[in-house]
């Protein structure tokens, strides 16, 4: 899982590297027709006109498909769930609170967030592999309060599914040497919870090429680890060529972590289970 900082990001900034950026009233157009929409909606909603109110929500997906282009460049091309390229198969905007209904995890549904249907911040890229899978799933923990159109709280949910633009969520997942998803050392019981639950929902470890692909990733950058400290431990003194080789090591661990490299977090978290100060520094 990739963090995304999609709160402090928007279509018509002009530092996105690969991004050509939007007008202020390109911008400025698309949030007025999520806000007509999200009206219109609403009426259907008060009418008790349900199934007409989610035919206008599917009627309307290219609206939130104008943003997929951007969306991606956040990433690098990357899913924000499994963070891996093609390998998980083609893109789509999935809506991470479901639009028009939302299943527990008992399975039983209640109405979806509608509201949020047209909102950018509801949006994330997931590969089809794990949003076909996904699908309205969106549990709360027993207790937890349910946001509704009237009575927005959306902030105040305790959701089950990790999400990519909440840091503290990414910090969450961790992997194994086999190319596993796994929870991170030291979560909380519930913490634990969301974890299993998220990479079961998603697919993060069903999906063969997927993990073949981790697994892969964590080979390579154990294998460059050790080099760099072989290197390391003859580099004392005067010896260029050990001192040389630890530097590609090092430039080679540089750039398979950085975050734009596929499966980065990963070979990331490979560097900070070896325990080596000097490497986590590098990738830090």
């Amino acid at each position: 899982m990739i963090f995304i900082d999609l709160e402090h990001k928007r279509p018509t900034d002009t530092d996105i590297p690969g991004w050509t950026p939007w007008t202020q009233a390109e911008w400025d157009a698309w949030l007025e027709k999520s806000r007509r929409l999200v009206d219109q909606l609403a009426e259907l909603d008060a009418a008790g006109a349900r199934d007409a109110r989610n035919e206008l929500i599917d009627a309307n997906s290219a609206h939130w498909g104008a943003l997929k282009e951007w969306l991606l460049t956040l990433s690098a091309g990357k899913c924000w769930f499994s963070e891996a390229h093609e390998l998980f198969s083609h893109y789509d905007v999935e809506h991470f609170r479901p639009k028009k209904e939302a299943k527990s995890l008992d399975g039983s549904e209640r109405d979806g967030y509608w509201w949020l249907a047209f909102d950018y911040m509801n949006f994330r890229v997931c590969g089809n592999v794990g949003n076909r899978k996904k699908g309205g799933w969106f549990p709360l923990r027993e207790g937890s309060l349910c946001s509704s159109h009237t009575n927005r709280c959306e902030e105040s949910e305790t959701i089950y599914l990790l999400d990519p633009i909440n840091p503290a969520d990414v910090a969450l997942l961790a992997f194994d040497e086999e190319g596993k998803a796994i929870p991170a050392p030291g979560n909380s019981d519930w913490d634990e919870k969301r974890v299993i639950e998220t990479v079961k929902r998603l697919k993060l470890n069903e999906h063969a090429r997927l993990t073949e692909a981790r697994r892969k990733v964590w080979q390579h950058m154990s294998n460059l680890i050790a080099d760099y400290r072989r290197a390391k431990s003859r580099s004392s003194g005067n010896n260029p060529a050990a001192s040389a080789e630890m530097r590609l090591a090092a430039k080679q661990i540089h750039a398979i972590t950085r975050r734009d490299a596929e499966l980065s977090a990963v070979a990331r978290y490979c560097v900070l289970f070896s325990g080596d100060l000097h490497l986590t520094r590098l990738v830090a």
